[in-house]
């Protein structure tokens, strides 16, 4: 299977091929709206604006399976991003990253990138390490997502380049967009 092969649900449900996004760079994050990672929006937005002409397309992927930390409608998510980040890549309908109900997306980049590590220079880093021990103290051995705003970088071919966890700071996965541009 390749990247390019998978389905994913528009807004409005209506299937969209990944395949649409053949020869751009992407970007691809599960995110949450009542998460202390949301404010990443804000980066993320900035990071869109400065790349999208030249590439760059950033997916947002809502998942409510950490904490519930996505409550509410796909069309109450986008409003709260839009008044409140001033999103506009593009959103997609909920999905699951981990489980049973986890979205074909999720079983293929897990696949090609295993946890990456939390970034122990990240003030959230120690919480969320202890936080995942307590569940699994071999945590760092599987490939599940472990949080919301989980990043896969996608290059233009369509491969898995690169897993950033939420605690990567957002120089450093520009630096790693640019160099695909």
């Amino acid at each position: 299977m390749h990247l390019y092969d998978i389905e994913v649900s528009a807004m409005d449900g209506k299937p969209v091929k990944l395949s649409a996004f053949r020869g751009k760079v992407l970007l691809i994050v599960n995110t949450a709206t009542h998460c202390g990672f949301t404010p990443q929006y804000d980066e993320l937005e900035k990071l869109y604006k400065a790349y999208k002409e030249k590439g760059l397309e950033v997916l947002d992927f809502p998942c409510n399976q950490f904490k519930e930390q996505a409550p509410g409608s796909i069309e109450e998510i986008n409003q709260f991003c839009t008044l409140n980040f001033g999103t506009t890549f593009k959103r997609f309908a909920k999905l699951e990253v981990n489980g049973k109900g986890e979205h074909p997306l999720y079983t293929f980049l897990k696949s090609k990138k295993g946890f990456a590590g939390f970034n122990p220079l990240h003030e959230k880093s120690a919480r969320l390490t202890e936080r995942m021990r307590a569940a699994d103290p071999e945590f760092e051995k599987d490939s599940s997502i472990k949080w919301n705003f989980t990043k896969f970088l996608i290059d233009r071919n369509g491969e898995v380049v690169e897993r950033f966890e939420p605690t990567s700071f957002m120089p450093e996965i520009e630096e790693k967009v640019k160099a695909l541009l």
